[in-house]
């Protein structure tokens, strides 16, 4: 398991590259626009991380701007946690016996979502390439929020 990044949602993208980068110092890594979603995503590292942060995607604070303006309460400005996982399958599994909920089965091979005991989002990450589809995971349905 690899950690990757934190996600935190944002209300003004501007205001907020001003303090993450020119107030506490961190460098733009990568920026990606998803029109048909209406939302930015912004990937910042620290500087000593940077070259690092720019191969391996890794470690990284993630800003998410929705173009439709929102008011996040109830923490849902913070994000998730993500983590690059061997086989995502394999460990929502592990996951599962052990009691806890998949939120967001990994139906494609790729991307699940699980929550701490303090309801904490966690994002896993298949490492490499997508798994091929396979049930269970292709039938079972989300449960509550991620």
């Amino acid at each position: 398991m690899r950690y990757l990044h934190t996600m935190v949602r944002v209300k003004d993208l501007e205001q907020s590259l001003d303090f993450y980068c020119n107030k506490l110092g961190l460098v733009q890594t990568r920026r990606v626009d998803h029109e048909e979603g209406r939302f930015t995503l912004v990937y910042l590292a620290a500087p000593e991380d940077k070259t690092r942060a720019e191969t391996e995607q890794a470690p990284e604070l993630e800003l998410t701007w929705n173009w439709d303006p929102a008011d996040y309460d109830g923490g849902r400005n913070f994000g998730h946690l993500a983590y690059e996982v061997d086989d995502v399958y394999a460990l929502c599994q592990k996951l599962m016996d052990q009691g806890v909920t998949i939120n967001r089965p990994p139906r494609d091979g790729w991307m699940a979502f699980i929550r701490s005991p303090d309801n904490i989002s966690i994002e896993l990450l298949q490492k490499g390439e997508r798994l091929e589809p396979k049930e269970p995971w292709v039938s079972m349905e989300n449960i509550g929020s991620w």
